[in-house]
């Protein structure tokens, strides 16, 4: 993984250990924001979660099977964007993102989402990243479609959150797609 200064204000950095209180705090000031979208939100009640998820994080890392890494803004852990589990045989990866409520406006995962969609498919030489999410999650949706995603459909009830089950939409770009939009 890498630290990567996207602007003057805002970087990405490798998540460690000493990140989970901020983590904790995050998603804890942004809870009822975030619980409408994340189905795991409400299972992480205390630092120790976070940490655990720091270390699942860094063992996904080490095992060359993708990583996750903190938006910083303005030198605050703002959010969360990360590689799920990367098919290497297939050279695709899905990618996640989150930021917290007060964080959101600032155009921080468009950002973070270019450098991770350049260091996919011109550093990993990934051929396909997809991404997913609610259909009724119009900001979540904004970013991919504002970075020239294609919309290849929509999985019913794809995900359980606690409000019910929610439809997604998904997302994806080719390699030689994203070089020609750079």
């Amino acid at each position: 993984m890498f630290t990567y200064i996207l602007d003057e204000e805002i970087e990405l950095r490798p998540l460690e250990p000493a990140h989970a209180r901020h983590i904790y705090q995050l998603i804890d000031q942004s809870r009822s924001h975030l619980r409408q979208w994340l189905p795991w939100v409400d299972a992480n009640t205390s630092v120790e979660d976070s940490e655990n998820f720091v270390r699942a994080s860094l063992t996904q890392a080490l095992e060359n099977g993708g990583f996750n890494a903190g938006i910083w803004y303005k030198d605050q852990l703002a959010g969360i964007i990360g590689f799920h589990e990367i098919n290497w045989n297939h050279r695709s990866v899905g990618i996640g993102y989150w930021l917290g409520e007060s964080f959101q406006g600032n155009g921080l995962i468009t950002s973070a989402l270019r450098a991770m969609l350049d260091y996919a498919m011109l550093e990993l030489n990934l051929h396909r990243v997809e991404i997913r999410c609610a259909t009724a999650n119009k900001r979540s949706r904004a970013v991919p479609e504002r970075l020239g995603f294609i919309l290849e459909g929509i999985i019913r009830e794809a995900e359980l959150l606690p409000s019910g089950y929610v439809d997604h939409a998904v997302y994806g770009m080719l390699q030689q797609e994203w070089k020609l939009k750079r």
